[in-house]
Order: C-alpha cells, then sequence, then structure tokens
C-alpha cells in the first residue's frame, strides 16, 4: 500500500497524498505560508523538504516536524482516486463527543425558557462543515434538521451534528480520519473540549483501493498515534472483533469522558450491514427506471421526487414511521437516506451493483428491544448475509430486552417470511460473534448472521485482514 513504517518514519507515497503538478505546486504555497512558524529549522531541511515535495513523496516522522500534518490534510480533498470498477460500500464512523471548557454540566446547561435552542456545534458555520467535509474528501448534498439535531446527506453517506456530538459516516475511499484534527480545533473555537472519540470500520473489501491512511488498521493507528495535533488529546486503544479469516470489525476508542453523573450513560448504536441483497429490490435503486423529468419539474424537483419514489418503493418508509426523511437517488444507481425523530437519527446507504450488492441501515434510536426493526430491515432486504454491530453503555445494555448479539445461538436466528406464494422462507443463522469492553464502560458488540442452506459458489467479500 501507500505507506510503510521504517524504523519510526512514515513514507507517504504520491498517490494517496499529492499526485499531480497542481496539487504539488498548492501544498508548497501552504508549506510557505507555514514557514514563520519555524524560523529555528535548518534551511537545509527546508530546501530537502521542498525537494521531497517536488518529487511527489513527502518523509515525516509521527511527531511535530517541519511539514505540518494539516498541509497533508487539507490536501486529501483535491485528490481523485481513479474508480476501478469496484466500490466499497461498508462505511468509515468517526464519532465525536465535546464537553463544556467552564466544566457546566451539559444537563444542568438545559435552558427550559428555550429548550431547542442550538448550542455547541450547532453554532458552526455552514463553511466550516464544508471544510471537514473536504478534508473526508467528500460534499454535502442536502439536510434536514429538527429541535435536537441537523442531518446532512453527503456524496459518501451521512453528517449528523448534535449541540455536543458529532457522527461522520462515509464510504468509498473517503479519507474520514484526516478530518480529526479539524473537528477538535473547531471545537476549541467554540469553548469545548473533546470528550470522547469512537472510530470504526468494517474490514475493506478493496483495501487497495484505500487512500492514507485507511490502507490498514495498523496505518489508521499509526495515523492517529503520529500525527502531532491528535496524539496527545487522544491516548485511545484500537480494538479486533471477529474472525480474522471472516468479517470482522475494528474499532479506536479515546476516552476523556468525566464520570460525574452515574446512570445518564444509556446511549447506544445499532449497525446493519447486508451483502448480496435481493436482485429484485437492487433493481428499484436505478435512476433509470423512473421517468426522468416531468413537465415544469426543475432537475433538483425531479431527483427529489425519483428519491421518494425509491424510498417507497423500497419500503424503506416503512422502517422509520414519523421520522422526517432526507432520501436521495443517484445516477446511474445508488440511494441514501437520512431520517430524524426526535433525538433519533436512521440512516441507510446502497450500492446495488449486481455481484457486489451492499446496503446498511443504523440507528442511534434508544429501543427496549432492537428484534423487530431487525427483523423488518432484514425482511426488507434479503440479503445473503449480513453483519451486525451494536456499541453501547453499560447503561444502554441494561434497558434492553432481548439481543441477537447476546441471545443463545437457538435464539439468535433470524428467520424472513417469503416475500410471495411458493417462496420458501428465509433463515438466518448467527455464525459467530464478538464482544469486549472497552474504556471502562463502551461495550462493542458484532456478530456474523448468513442465509441457512445457501449452496450458491459464490465466494462472499470481506475476506481482507485490512
Amino acid at each position: 500500500m501507500a505507506i510503510a513504517s521504517i524504523t519510526s518514519d512514515y513514507i507517504y507515497n504520491s498517490d494517496d497524498n499529492i499526485d499531480n503538478d497542481d496539487n504539488d505546486d498548492n501544498v508548497r504555497e501552504e508549506v510557505d505560508e507555514h514557514e514563520d512558524l519555524h524560523e529555528d529549522e535548518d534551511e537545509d531541511l527546508q530546501e530537502d523538504t521542498h525537494q521531497q515535495l517536488e518529487n511527489s513523496a513527502i518523509t515525516a516522522p509521527p511527531y511535530p516536524s517541519i511539514l505540518d500534518f494539516d498541509l497533508i490534510d487539507d490536501a486529501s480533498g483535491e485528490i481523485d482516486r481513479e474508480y476501478t470498477g469496484q466500490f466499497e460500500g461498508p462505511e468509515k464512523t468517526l464519532e465525536v463527543c465535546f464537553r463544556r471548557k467552564d466544566g457546566t454540566d451539559l444537563y444542568s446547561a438545559f435552558n427550559p425558557s428555550a429548550p431547542y435552542q442550538k448550542a455547541g456545534l450547532r453554532l458552526l458555520e455552514r463553511s466550516d462543515l464544508d471544510h471537514i467535509c473536504r478534508r473526508a474528501r467528500c460534499t454535502i448534498i442536502s439536510s434536514i434538521s429538527n429541535q435536537y439535531l441537523d442531518a446532512y446527506v453527503l456524496s459518501e453517506s451521512s453528517l449528523f451534528v448534535y449541540n455536543y456530538m458529532i457522527v461522520i459516516k462515509t464510504c468509498g475511499t473517503t479519507t474520514l480520519l484526516r478530518c480529526l484534527a479539524l473537528l477538535i480545533e473547531l471545537g476549541r473555537r467554540l469553548d469545548l473540549e473533546l470528550d470522547w472519540v469512537g472510530y470504526s470500520r468494517k474490514n475493506f473489501n478493496f483495501p487497495d483501493d484505500q487512500c492514507f491512511p485507511h490502507g490498514s488498521f495498523t496505518q489508521e493507528l499509526e495515523y492517529l498515534c503520529g500525527h502531532k495535533r491528535l496524539y496527545e488529546k487522544l491516548d485511545g486503544n484500537g480494538y479486533t472483533l471477529g474472525p480474522i479469516t471472516d468479517d470482522h470489525w475494528f474499532v479506536f476508542v479515546a476516552d476523556q469522558t468525566v464520570r460525574s453523573k452515574p446512570g445518564l450513560d444509556n446511549d447506544r448504536v445499532l449497525n446493519i450491514m447486508m451483502f448480496d441483497f435481493d436482485p429484485d429490490l437492487a433493481e428499484l435503486f436505478y435512476y433509470d427506471k423512473y421517468t426522468q423529468k416531468k413537465e415544469g419539474e426543475t432537475e433538483e424537483e425531479a431527483v427529489r421526487r425519483i428519491s421518494f419514489e425509491q424510498t417507497k418503493a423500497a419500503g424503506i418508509d416503512a422502517l422509520c414511521p414519523g421520522a422526517l426523511f432526507d432520501p436521495r437517488a443517484f445516477e446511474p444507481c445508488g440511494y441514501s437516506m437520512n431520517a430524524i425523530l426526535y433525538k433519533s437519527y436512521y440512516t441507510m446507504h446502497i450500492t446495488p451493483e449486481e455481484g457486489s450488492s451492499y446496503a446498511s441501515f443504523e440507528t442511534n434510536q434508544k429501543l427496549d428491544s432492537y428484534t423487530s426493526l431487525i427483523n423488518n430491515v432484514v425482511r426488507t432486504f434479503r440479503p445473503r448475509r449480513f453483519v451486525m454491530t451494536l456499541m453501547a453503555d453499560e447503561g444502554g445494555l441494561k434497558e434492553m430486552k432481548g439481543n441477537p448479539l447476546v441471545d443463545s445461538k437457538e435464539f439468535s436466528r433470524i428467520a424472513v417470511p417469503p416475500k410471495s406464494k411458493g417462496e420458501e422462507k428465509l433463515v438466518f443463522n448467527r455464525t459467530n460473534v464478538a464482544s469486549i469492553t472497552v474504556e471502562d464502560d463502551c461495550c462493542c458488540m458484532m456478530g456474523n448472521w448468513t442465509l441457512a442452506h445457501d449452496n450458491s459458489e459464490r465466494r462472499y467479500r470481506g475476506l481482507s485482514i485490512a
């Protein structure tokens, strides 16, 4: 891949960072603008650094150096990887929580006279959010809001902004971790300090397509530990859940939480990643299956109409009853959706290509039991296999009644009724499960389910260890 660890140095390949002359010039200009911060550096060293940039390679140690990591992070937004005919559907997820610097408890800071007033991260300017997305190599397409949160559909997945928490999910070859230092800095400008960071993803299906620092989980950890704006602030740990020879889940957690009031932490996030789903359903997510443009419609109105038609045709609207929806259909195929209901979000992302179809469903809704929701999602998509993950505080787990990730193997079986007469119901068996408690009270669980009696000769994707 594009990075090699040689003693304590990192070698950044031009393919992952600066792959053309224009980007070389942009980075050189940024380095020049920052030279006043390094007046005590040796001039020869600076010349060497410029020469390295000109040669489209950057050599930097993992701790503060003449070349600021921020320059490399900003450059990521200008780089485009050639499409290889394969798309990495499973998302990278970054959740960052903050607390007020003045030490005021977020619950006692609640203002009953203005219960829905925006505060904290929701005061960020749109230009700030665009900068965050640019570092991750994605863009904002649309948004919806309620009194609790703002939800943005991205060109690659989703962004959710609460007063003191931000969640970003990106798929494909995005560079999600490169926005973390900027997020922390923007929080500092709002008088917020870091409280909790969680980064997670499934092992890649096409790891060789990824850009730095996402070539492997080891590379991601090296980046987090080596970034001069991150390594002192995070002090986190990485974990691998699940069999290394099958689908598995990587998790990084840095917990700086001050636990002053026990019992308040009952958060949980459920994610279902489905592979090789129903081909008939996949057809619904091809843009040309719908009337392209009606008389009097603008282009954006046509996209909006088709997006809601896909939502209704697939039955996705029934998965989030009562929620405010923001769907997006893509050309020639693909679909993303955010939905919000009070303090909860739902998000779905679908790549329907034959032979590599993928659909994900995630929510942070606090339910006593997720059994019905899980069954409905799997019934809608009828995949050949799926991966389920749950990240929850211990308090959240105690509130749950029934959990297929901890139930016995017999009760973890999921049965899906037939779509029509003459068809057999689908039965999914849990093939493995893993769990770990990290940073005192954060419980991470993952399990793999496969279709019983699936005699296809298809080799399942997702067997890379990266």
